[in-house]
């Protein structure tokens, strides 16, 4: 080794282990050596070996490390999960390993994993405030984790009834100008929630609970003069609301109740004229006790990684427009 490089060594309790560290065909160790070209990484025995300039020896060793704790949890480790410890670790997120372990119970012996430290800070947020802002682009996991904590929420007892409300405005779409009657109106502006409802309780759990007005699913013009009690109430989209639309809905909460509210502000349908309810609610309640607000970025896109480059571009192109 030359005068600006180092070697450190990292021991694995057990073959076991260092099998599910390293991978099929140690795919797992060439993915850390892609991610760190300039770190050489030798596994002997049940010890790893790097070498290569300090910093990156370190932060590979730190990724290592974490990867061998969930290993040892008995997390599954493949390229994925280590490109995304690798992203945290360079990102200074304390215990990336922490982070994708952070799990919500939706029943039937199922988990909703976070997979970035901000859908960590999002779950953290919804389970310790009453009312909670999911602010952030697409494929943030923005909706799916606010239904997810619902359905987690639901089957623990904690709240009695599930109530799922979208603004009817999409991309200059109302619902008089379509066809069919009111349920086939709203239907399309609703189907990515029942989407998430089908993938954590399948769709015979998901009708019979809708039958039992366990979990109900109506426009957001359908919340206006009640009052929702021991429930998890969920308004997506919420960039689509009016400021006297999101007052509304905000005064609608109950006694033993949260509600989640998600939305990109970017993606505004609403006529150009007409501001947002999402864009200026945060003046509004911003520092009020149990109102969280949590802003995720490109960072957090958990869809195909073009999805997180297109995110990016989008805002690069949007900020000198």
């Amino acid at each position: 080794m030359t005068s600006d490089t180092i070697e450190r060594r990292l021991r694995v309790p057990s073959n076991h282990l260092m099998l599910e560290l390293l991978g099929a065909g140690d795919a797992n160790l060439r993915k850390v050596e892609e991610l760190f070209p300039t770190v050489r990484l030798v596994a002997r025995g049940n010890e790893l070996s790097l070498a290569g300039p300090d910093e990156d020896v370190e932060a590979a060793e730190t990724v290592l490390e974490e990867l061998l704790i969930l290993v040892q949890e008995g997390e599954p480790v493949d390229g994925t999960r280590v490109e995304r410890v690798v992203e945290m670790v360079r990102e200074k997120v304390p215990s990336p390993s922490g982070v994708l372990t952070e799990t919500i119970s939706v029943g039937r012996g199922k988990t909703v994993r976070a997979k970035t430290r901000g859908q960590q800070r999002y779950i953290e947020a919804i389970r310790d405030n009453t009312l909670t802002f999911g602010i952030g682009p697409a494929g943030t996991g923005k909706t799916y984790l606010a239904m997810a904590a619902a359905v987690e929420a639901l089957v623990s007892g904690s709240v009695r009834r599930i109530i799922l409300t979208r603004p009817a405005v999409e991309a200059g779409e109302r619902l008089g100008f379509l066809p069919g009657d009111l349920t086939a109106k709203v239907d399309p502006y609703l189907r990515p929630l029942y989407d998430a409802l089908w993938d954590m309780l399948g769709p015979d759990e998901t009708a019979r609970l809708i039958e039992r007005n366990t979990i109900e699913i109506a426009p957001l013009a359908y919340m206006r003069g009640r009052t929702l009690n021991d429930a998890c109430i969920i308004l997506d989209e919420a960039q689509n609301t009016s400021p006297e639309q999101m007052k509304m809905f905000l005064t609608r909460l109950g006694f033993n109740s949260k509600m989640i509210i998600t939305g990109d502000i970017t993606q505004t349908d609403l006529p150009s004229q007409q501001q947002s309810g999402l864009a200026v609610v945060r003046k509004i309640l911003d520092g009020i006790p149990g109102v969280a607000f949590v802003e995720l970025t490109s960072r957090d896109v958990v869809r195909h990684r073009v999805v997180a480059a297109i995110v990016e571009a989008y805002a690069r192109f949007e900020g000198v427009s």
